[in-house]
C-alpha cells in the first residue's frame, strides 16, 4: 500500500495534520462551498420523480397485467433486481468519486466460472473461497491501474471488462460448467419466505448507505467527486479512497457471481452479458451525476426498482424481451440528458449568485 500513499495527493497541510479528525473537518469544509443548496434540491426532485414514476408503474402494470399486484410477484421483482442492486451500491460509491466500473459483468461471469471450475475439483468451500479471490483479485487490479498507474477508469475497467470475460471463455473452453450443492445463496427463503438475494440486496445497500450518509469515509468520496483539487490540499487521501472503493466493488461482484451460480446451478462464459449496462443505468437513473459529487444510495435503490419493474411488466404483457432493451437504452439515456440540464442548471445558479 505504500505505492497508494505517496504522491502529492497524499500530502497534508498544516503542522496537526496527523489528526483524523482535524483532517476530515478540514475535508467538510472545504468542499461545503461547492455543493450548494441547488444540487441537494435536485437530488431530491430526481428521487422525487422517480417515485412518482415508480407509482405510475405500479397503477398501469396493475390494471393492465393481472397477476403483477401479488406478493410473489414483488418477491420475482426484486429478486431479479438483486444482483444488479448489490453491484450498484459499490457502483454509486465509485460514481459518486467520479469513477466508472464498467467490468462488474465479465466480473459476474469470471467469479461464477471459478467457483465452478474449482469445486468441481477442489470441492466447493475452496471454490467459494478462489471466487471470492477473484473478485477482490478484479478490484485490486481495477483500483492499482486507476489510481497508481493512473489510467482512466472508463479506460481501465472497459479493458478489464474485455480480459476477464475471456478469461472465463479460457476456464470454462466455451462451454458451462454444472454446480452441485450450491442452492442456499441463490434460492432459499430462511425468512417470511424472503428469498435469500433480497435479503442481501437489504443488507448491502443498508451498510453502502450508512457509509456514505455517516462516516467520514462516505463524506470523503464526496468531497473527490465535488472538488478533487480541494480534496487533495485538505490531505485527503484520494487514491487510497478511490482504491478501497474499486475493490469494494469486486467483492460485490463476487457475490453477485456466486448468487447467480446458486441460482442457476451452473457457470456460463455468457453469464451477466450487458449487466454493467443495468447497473449504470439504474445509478444514473437515480440521481447519481456523471460529473462526480453528486447521487445517494436510495436514488440508485429507486432507479433500480423502476427499471425491474417495467421489465417485470412488459414480461407478464408477453411484451418481446427485446424491448426491454430499449426501454433500458431509453431510460438511460433520459437519464444522462437530465443529469446535463441539472448540471447547467447548477451553473447558472452559481453564476446568479456570484
Amino acid at each position: 500500500m505504500d505505492a497508494l500513499g505517496s504522491g502529492p495527493d497524499e500530502q497534508q497541510t498544516g503542522g496537526t495534520a496527523g489528526s483524523a479528525t482535524e483532517l476530515a473537518n478540514s475535508a467538510v469544509a472545504a468542499v461545503a462551498p461547492t455543493v450548494p443548496a441547488s444540487r441537494r434540491i435536485i437530488v431530491v426532485s430526481t428521487v422525487t420523480a422517480l417515485v412518482v414514476l415508480l407509482v405510475a408503474e405500479f397503477l398501469y402494470f396493475t390494471l393492465a397485467a393481472p397477476f403483477f399486484f401479488t406478493w410473489d410477484n414483488f418477491l420475482n421483482v426484486l429478486t431479479a433486481a438483486a444482483i444488479i442492486g448489490i453491484i450498484a451500491a459499490p457502483g454509486t460509491m465509485l460514481l459518486i468519486a467520479g469513477q466508472f466500473d464498467l467490468s462488474v459483468g465479465s466480473g459476474v461471469a469470471f467469479c461464477g466460472m471459478v467457483l465452478a471450475v474449482v469445486a468441481q475439483n477442489h470441492g466447493l468451500f475452496l471454490g467459494v473461497v478462489a471466487a471470492i479471490a477473484a473478485g477482490a483479485g478484479l478490484g485490486v487490479l481495477n483500483g492499482f491501474l486507476v489510481t497508481v498507474i493512473e489510467i482512466n477508469a472508463l479506460i481501465t475497467t472497459l479493458g478489464t471488462l474485455a480480459v476477464f470475460r475471456g478469461l472465463t471463455e479460457v476456464l470454462s473452453h466455451g462451454e458451462v460448467v454444472g454446480i452441485t450443492g450450491f442452492s442456499t445463496i441463490g434460492t432459499a427463503r430462511p425468512f417470511l419466505n424472503i428469498p435469500m438475494p433480497v435479503i442481501i440486496l437489504v443488507l448491502i445497500v443498508a451498510i453502502f448507505w450508512f457509509v456514505l450518509r455517516n462516516t467520514t469515509y462516505g463524506r470523503w468520496m464526496y468531497a473527490i467527486g465535488s472538488n478533487p483539487v480541494a480534496a487533495r490540499l485538505v490531505g485527503i487521501r484520494s487514491k487510497r479512497i478511490i482504491f478501497i472503493a474499486f475493490l469494494l466493488s469486486g467483492l460485490c461482484v463476487a457475490l453477485g457471481g456466486l448468487i447467480n451460480a446458486s441460482q442457476l446451478g451452473s457457470a456460463s462464459p455468457n453469464t451477466a452479458l450487458g449487466m454493467e449496462l443495468s447497473v449504470i443505468t439504474a445509478i444514473v437513473l437515480g440521481g447519481t451525476s456523471l460529473t462526480g459529487g453528486r447521487g445517494t444510495i436510495l436514488g440508485t435503490v429507486v432507479g433500480l426498482l423502476v427499471i425491474s419493474v417495467l421489465n417485470n411488466g412488459m414480461v407478464l404483457m408477453n411484451i418481446d424481451p427485446f424491448y426491454q432493451d430499449i426501454a433500458r437504452g431509453v431510460l438511460l439515456i433520459l437519464a444522462v440528458a437530465f443529469d446535463r440540464l441539472s448540471s447547467r442548471f447548477e451553473a447558472r445558479s452559481k453564476r446568479a449568485a456570484a
